[in-house]
């Protein structure tokens, strides 16, 4: 019986930072993940609960940092591109203090997440690990629906926080603010 030679699966080409910029704005958020366009879920609510807390920190870090919003990307050391929901980048981690004009080169210092019901946990915990690789001193988890966050010091130091825990970070010493009171827009 003659053998049937198969096939090889062709592997797929990886999209380009170039080829991401690209993209067509369809009003979705998207990070560039193992070469590929990934949707991440993203809601008004999201911005709403984004929005309030950057208007809590603005007056805290406006000499010392900047804040930046869910469009933002960074790369990441894995060759990713990530963009927290909020970010916080010091001025002093950058070069010569200057924001880039494209993706940050690093990550930001302090990288805010506002997590869906349906967000993939095991690429979020990854995401954790690539923001630190990628110079992030603190990451924040805040999940909406539980009125929790879960403040990530490295990807294996962590601590939860509830509702009427309070939100303190050494990063912005001046900054204090009761979890419950970060969901209040709801």
């Amino acid at each position: 019986m003659a053998k049937v030679l198969e096939k090889p699966a062709r592997r797929k080409r990886k999209m380009t930072e170039a080829e991401f910029m690209r993209l067509p704005d369809d009003g979705r958020k998207y990070e560039l993940v193992d070469g590929e366009a990934k949707e991440v879920p993203a809601s008004v609510k999201h911005d709403v609960i984004a929005i309030e807390l950057a208007v809590r920190l603005k007056p805290l870090v406006a000499e010392a940092a900047y804040l930046a919003g869910t469009q933002a990307g960074f790369r990441m050391t894995t060759g990713n591109i990530r963009a927290p929901d909020l970010s916080v980048i010091f001025k002093n981690s950058l070069p010569q203090g200057k924001l880039p004009d494209g993706f940050g080169d690093r990550a930001p210092d302090l990288a805010i997440e506002i997590v869906s019901p349906n967000e993939d946990m095991p690429d979020l915990m990854r995401k954790i690990g690539e923001y630190f690789e990628s110079g992030a001193k603190q990451v924040w988890l805040l999940f909406p629906e539980r009125k929790r966050v879960i403040v990530y010091d490295s990807p294996f130091e962590q601590t939860v926080l509830n509702e009427n825990d309070t939100l303190t970070t050494p990063l912005i010493p001046e900054f204090r603010a009761r979890v419950g009171d970060l969901f209040e827009a709801e």
